[in-house]
């Protein structure tokens, strides 16, 4: 009896080390959750931010005026403007270009 009884103990101290065990890796898995989840809001308040200063970067008004100023740029003279016409895949292999 006094076999069984201690082979039972022994079983038991096993179990028990086996919950602690287990218990630690799940609130220490939990913590790097909390912590990785902490960093993702961090990136997706910096990918705002930056989405936010690349739409500042690149409006029309702020490009233009650079153009101008810095590059000393023009629209051209209506008169130097020529319209090309949009040819099609298939007619520019079969020959069709107009002349």
């Amino acid at each position: 009896m006094t076999k069984l009884n201690l082979l039972l103990v022994g079983i038991l101290i096993v179990c028990a080390l086996g919950v602690v065990t287990s218990q630690h890796r799940a609130r220490k898995l939990y913590a790097e959750l909390q912590h990785e989840q902490e960093f993702a809001k961090q990136m997706n308040t910096e990918f705002g931010q930056l989405q936010l200063e690349q739409s500042t970067w690149s409006m029309h008004s702020r490009i233009e005026k650079i153009a101008v100023e810095r590059l000393h740029m023009r629209a051209p003279d209506q008169a130097k403007i020529q319209v090309v016409p949009i040819v099609s895949i298939g007619a520019a292999k079969a020959g069709a270009l107009p002349p």
